[in-house]
C-alpha cells in the first residue's frame, strides 16, 4: 500500500518495490518532471537510525560508476527520507527469472564489473560488509547493462582518507553482513577488511555458476547456531571441491581472497585479468549479451509469432467484405497505403 506522502515538496510515493539492510524503498515521482525515482524511508523512531549515516557514504562514493546519486536527504513527518536514482532488478531477480543458474559468460561479465565496483569502493576508504545478488542492481535505459551497488547501511571506513591508516585488528566481533556469502574471518569474528568483501563476491560468482552454495539450507534452533554451522561447511569445503566442474580461475581467486593479510590491499587488476583471460579463451564477445538479454528477446520473438498467427487465425475466420472503392464516395478522393508496423526489440 502506498504511503500519502510528499518529500521535500517534489516527490509523490508510489507503491513499495523493496528493502535494504535498514529502510523500505519506495516507487516515487517528481511531480514536476514526472520522472520516476526511488526513495528510502526510515522511522525516526527507529531503534538505531541508519538512513543519514548511508545518505553520507552515498556523498563519499558520489561519481563513481554504478554508484546511485542520491538527489535528496531530510526528514518528512515521522520518516527520515533519500531520494535517489532508479535502478533496474537486481542480480538475485535476475537469478530467478534465469532460473537459478547463470552460463559462464554471463558470471565473467559480471565478475569484471563487480571487481571494479568494490575497488572504487575501497579507493574511498570505505568497505560494503554486505556483498550479495541483491545489493547489486542492473540500471535502466540507456545503462541497462551497468551493475549499480546499493545499500550502504553497513558500509564501514577501515582506513582514514587523509593518512591512509589502516583500522587496527580485532577479534570477537559480531557477524556483520549475510552469513550465506561471509567471509570465514567475518564467522571467526575478525574485523573486516578488504579482503572480505573480495571473499564475499567469490561466494556471489560461485554460487551464479552452481545454482546455490553447499552451507545453504541448514537448520538449527538458534540464529547463533545456524551461524556456526555455515561456518564449519565453509571451512570443511575445500576451494577445489566447491568450484568442481567449474574453471579453475574460481578456485584460484577464491585461494587468494583467502591468502590475503589484514591490511593487505588485494591486486584488483590481476582477479580482473584472471576472468579477461578466461573470458577471451572461451571465445566469448563483450557483448552485453546477459543471459536474461537473451531469454527477454527469445520471449519477444516469440509473443511477436503468437500475436502474428493469432491475427492471421482470425483474419482467416473473419468473412470476405466488400473491396473499397474510393471513387464511390466523392469525399473519400485519397489514396491509403498501408505501411504496417515494424516491431522493436528492446
Amino acid at each position: 500500500m502506498a504511503l500519502d506522502l510528499r518529500i521535500g515538496n517534489k516527490y509523490r510515493i508510489g507503491r513499495k518495490i523493496g528493502s535494504g539492510s535498514f529502510g523500505d524503498i519506495y516507487l516515487g515521482t517528481n511531480v514536476v518532471s514526472g520522472e520516476e525515482i526511488a526513495i528510502k524511508l526510515e522511522s525516526t523512531r527507529a531503534k538505531h537510525p541508519q538512513l543519514e549515516y548511508e545518505y553520507r557514504v552515498y556523498r563519499i562514493l558520489s561519481g563513481g560508476v554504478g554508484i546511485p546519486f542520491v538527489r535528496w536527504f531530510g526528514t518528512e513527518c515521522d520518516y527520515n527520507a533519500m531520494v535517489m536514482d532508479l535502478l533496474g532488478p537486481s542480480l538475485e531477480d535476475l537469478f530467478n527469472f534465469c532460473n537459478r543458474r547463470f552460463s559462464l559468460k554471463t558470471v565473467l561479465l559480471l565478475a569484471d564489473q563487480l571487481i571494479s565496483r568494490i575497488e572504487y569502493i575501497h579507493s574511498k576508504s570505505f568497505l560494503h560488509r554486505d556483498i550479495k545478488p541483491d545489493n547489486f542492481l542492473m540500471g535502466i535505459g540507456k545503462r541497462g547493462n551497468q551493475v549499480n551497488v546499493i545499500d550502504f547501511g553497513l558500509a564501514k571506513k577501515y582506513r582514514d582518507h587523509k593518512t591512509l591508516l589502516h583500522i587496527p585488528y580485532r577479534e570477537n566481533k559480531n557477524l556483520t553482513g549475510t552469513a550465506r556469502y561471509a567471509s570465514i574471518n567475518t564467522h571467526l569474528g575478525i574485523e573486516q577488511s578488504r579482503r572480505d568483501d573480495l571473499e564475499s563476491l567469490g561466494y556471489v560468482l560461485i554460487y551464479f555458476c552452481r545454482g546455490s552454495l553447499p552451507w545453504q539450507g541448514m537448520k538449527a534452533a538458534t540464529k547463533k547456531e545456524k551461524y556456526e554451522k555455515i561456518m564449519e561447511k565453509k571451512i570443511s569445503t575445500p576451494t577445489e571441491v566447491l568450484c568442481r566442474g567449474f574453471p579453475q580461475e574460481f578456485s584460484i581467486y577464491l585461494n587468494y581472497t583467502r591468502s590475503l593479510r589484514f591490511d593487505d590491499k588485494p591486486d584488483y587488476s590481476y582477479l580482473r585479468k584472471l576472468f579477461r583471460d578466461l573470458f577471451f579463451r572461451q571465445n566469448y564477445e563483450y557483448d552485453y549479451m546477459f543471459d536474461w538479454t537473451l531469454k527477454r528477446k527469445n520471449q519477444q520473438i516469440e509473443a511477436a509469432v503468437n500475436e502474428s498467427s493469432s491475427n492471421n487465425q482470425s483474419r482467416a475466420a473473419e468473412p470476405r467484405r466488400p473491396s473499397f472503392n474510393p471513387h464511390n464516395n466523392p469525399q473519400n478522393n485519397m489514396y491509403y497505403k498501408d505501411a504496417g508496423r515494424k516491431t522493436t526489440l528492446q
